[in-house]
């Protein structure tokens, strides 16, 4: 295993090192070593967000490279920033490999894949048209595989023509790559994988036969950090109104984003009088480029007030009720006058642009009309942006973020990669994330989504995979998900069928001999509540599909709901086709439930005057917890 002990063996971090060497043993015998170099097989890699994807990666592509692979393709997302990124640290790691950018032609057809070779390339349309054109000149894929890596593969890569029966230019872009080739292994990378499991074999080419999920490394800082119940000490609450207050030029600096900016003072202060490197702090107002015009200027105005003499004792105070606020989480953190004179002498005093690279602070903004030269791994950085923060970037000393971005109809995956403080190399105590209630309840809730969507991957099959989201949100983008295969089911409504099967009343009156009639409810645990459902079936099962009600609760059993209600009635003498046949005590009980699933089930006599079949039959009803929704797609 030469190149990929030579990998290993550069990285410092044991526990990151064993993780890499655990995703080779689960991922590398079976679908690499096996690989039989007369097909195409699409996986998915799995990593929370910021928790060390490129690392896996890497050892990947060593792996791959000892069983004998010599042509890698490494995708990115259509960003100038991350194609670099991605580039310099391939260099830094993988020093035996041949390692061609976008603009190296020249050096590819030289190559001659003598060493192994990595294409890094945007998933950006004319680059993936011009590197196809590459490949197929080459002849390198004449007979051989290609192995192709998408980063971000939830990101562009996606059909989004698939409910117009036809294919976007970066899938079909895509799909000729690998296509180039006789054989292939296309892995997907990402932390929102939502898009990618809601694909189906029917109407996609990239959906994945396998999954695996990796652990991040110690250290690590994630949505648990960040977004548990009650909220971390790290989160401050902004006034809801603030994103209005941003927008509007008129309007003077609001009170949370001055809050962020002294947090941000002290704690850059303290890390510079302490040695460190650097300090960013990430600004995420909105999606439109002219709120991050406005938000920079209204900094900007900011920092100028702050040398205006006469307003000393206030900022000193602004300045010190920051200090206090961080040394509750900091307790060794630099005296007060000593941080207040280093930002006094050394920070204030200077002029604060965002064009001089020589300036203490700079102000920059990233997105799609950024045209700066953006370098933010040292000093202390204030960087404003909407799209551009949100994939694969990655920020070394994030320790402020400002968050307060709104959309009509959130999109779990997209909120979730705005999470840009996740990760390693932050200073806990100096931690602080500036967001409005509103959107922490929202982010603390994808939270649970998503730690129910790693429970399932680690355990299910992904084609049995329901994913969880809160009420109100969407999975991902509509475009990218064949609308009629897709299967919603809602927290707060009543789920039963209208033809159930009486084939399986023998072993449900076993299974619930010990329910009594009597008692209102009993609180069980969900995996009862699974067993009961398997056989609970309906004669047309478009109507009511149990594998489908299962696959939910186990996704609510990946967070920490693990219990829920059962209501057991029997000696029903109720005619077929009577709606939901509950008793309207029933129905208020199950109303009156709404933090866990509710499962009613009610033993019907089943006489054939009544239309039923002349024999006993349980038939359910089911609700899951209000605020919640779960989607898949079949085939």
């Amino acid at each position: 295993m030469k190149y990929l002990n030579e990998y290993l063996n550069q990285i410092n971090n044991e526990e990151i090192k064993t993780s890499i060497q655990t995703t080779i043993e689960k991922i590398v015998p079976t679908y690499i070593e096996k690989f039989s170099f007369q097909e195409h097989i699409t996986g998915l890699l799995l990593g929370n967000v910021q928790s060390g994807k490129t690392g896996q990666m890497f050892g990947i592509i060593s792996a791959a490279a000892d069983v004998g692979f010599k042509l890698f393709v490494l995708l990115t997302t259509d960003n100038i920033y991350l194609q670099e990124q991605t580039f310099k640290r391939t260099i830094r790691d993988l020093v035996n490999f041949e390692l061609c950018n976008e603009n190296d032609e020249t050096r590819f057809f030289e190559t001659k894949l003598r060493k192994p070779t990595i294409i890094i390339l945007k998933k950006n349309t004319q680059v993936l048209k011009t590197w196809k054109n590459n490949i197929s000149s080459s002849k390198y894929c004449e007979g051989a595989p290609i192995f192709i890596l998408d980063d971000e593969g939830d990101a562009s890569s996606m059909n989004t023509k698939v409910n117009k029966n036809q294919q976007s230019s970066i899938y079909r872009h895509l799909i000729g790559l690998r296509n180039l080739a006789t054989s292939s292994i296309y892995l997907q990378v990402t932390g929102t994988s939502q898009s990618i499991i809601l694909q189906t074999n029917k109407h996609s080419d990239l959906k994945p036969s396998f999954a695996y999920y990796f652990k991040p490394g110690k250290g690590y800082m994630g949505g648990d950090f960040f977004f548990s119940d009650p909220e971390s000490y790290v989160i401050r609450f902004t006034d809801e109104r603030e994103i209005v207050d941003i927008k509007n030029e008129d309007e003077y600096i609001s009170e949370g984003m001055q809050k962020a900016i002294f947090c941000f003072l002290v704690a850059g202060a303290h890390i510079m009088l302490t040695n460190g490197k650097v300090c960013n702090f990430l600004i995420h107002p909105s999606i439109r480029i002219k709120d991050h015009k406005t938000v920079e200027q209204k900094i900007e105005e900011f920092f100028n007030t702050l040398l205006i003499p006469d307003e000393e004792e206030q900022i000193n105070m602004q300045l010190k009720d920051a200090w206090l606020d961080l040394q509750s989480s900091k307790p060794d953190i630099k005296p007060f006058d000593e941080i207040k004179n280093y930002i006094r002498n050394n920070i204030l005093n200077e002029t604060i642009s965002s064009e001089n690279d020589d300036n203490i602070i700079k102000i920059f903004t990233m997105n799609s009309k950024s045209n700066q030269n953006i370098t933010y791994d040292q000093g202390l950085n204030i960087i404003i942006g909407g799209n551009s923060l949100g994939r694969g970037v990655t920020f070394e000393g994030l320790q402020i973020v400002y968050y307060s971005r709104t959309a009509k109809i959130p999109q779990a995956d997209t909120y979730w990669q705005h999470c840009r403080m996740f990760g390693y190399n932050r200073d806990k105590g100096l931690l602080r994330v500036f967001i409005p209630p509103l959107l922490w309840k929202l982010f603390r809730d994808l939270n649970i989504s998503n730690q129910a969507l790693i429970d399932q991957i680690a355990t299910n099959d992904i084609d049995s995979i329901n994913l969880l989201v809160p009420k109100g949100t969407r999975a991902t983008r509509k475009c990218v998900v064949r609308s009629d295969s897709l299967i919603d089911v809602v927290g707060g409504v009543d789920y039963f069928p209208n033809y159930p099967k009486d084939t399986k009343t023998d072993i449900l009156d076993k299974m619930l001999r010990d329910y009594k009639d009597t008692k209102i409810s009993y609180d069980v645990k969900i995996d009862f509540l699974i067993d009961l459902l398997k056989h609970l079936e309906s004669e047309q099962p478009a109507e009511w599909d149990n594998k489908n009600l299962i696959s939910c609760l186990q996704a609510l059993n990946g967070t920490n709901t693990k219990m829920g209600k059962l209501i057991v009635r029997r000696n029903r003498d109720i005619k077929k086709g009577t709606g939901t046949l509950l008793s309207p005590n029933d129905r208020d009980l199950g109303k009156s439930i709404s933090d866990k699933p509710v499962l009613i089930l009610y033993r019907i006599n089943g006489q054939q005057e009544k239309g039923w079949n002349g024999k006993p039959l349980w038939i359910p009803n089911i609700k899951f917890p209000n605020g919640l929704a779960f989607c898949k797609t079949v085939n």
